[in-house]
C-alpha cells in the first residue's frame, strides 16, 4: 500500500507515551503506532455513523420491505 509522508504536531506527553510503546516492542516505530491509532479511531467513527443511520430506520417499515414478496417465494424454498 502506498504511504504518504506528512508532518504533524503532537502533544509532547503523547509522544512520550508512543515512544514508551515503541521501546516495549508493541510497535516497530512511531509512525506505525500513530497509523494504527488513526485507523482504529476512523473505524470506530465509521461504526458510529452506521449505528446513527440505522437508528433512523423504522423497524416496522424495514420488516415490511424485507418481507415484501416473500410469501410467494416461500413455497419454492427447499425444505431442510
Amino acid at each position: 500500500m502506498p504511504v504518504a509522508k506528512i508532518a504533524i504536531s503532537i502533544d509532547q506527553k503523547v509522544v512520550h507515551r508512543i515512544d514508551g510503546l515503541v521501546r516495549k516492542g508493541l510497535f516497530p516505530s512511531r509512525s506505525k503506532a500513530i497509523q494504527e491509532a488513526l485507523e482504529n479511531h476512523l473505524s470506530r467513527l465509521d461504526r458510529s455513523r452506521l449505528a446513527l443511520e440505522c437508528a433512523k430506520l423504522d423497524p416496522k417499515q424495514e420488516r415490511e420491505l424485507a418481507e415484501e414478496g416473500i410469501s410467494h417465494e416461500v413455497e419454492r424454498w427447499p425444505e431442510y
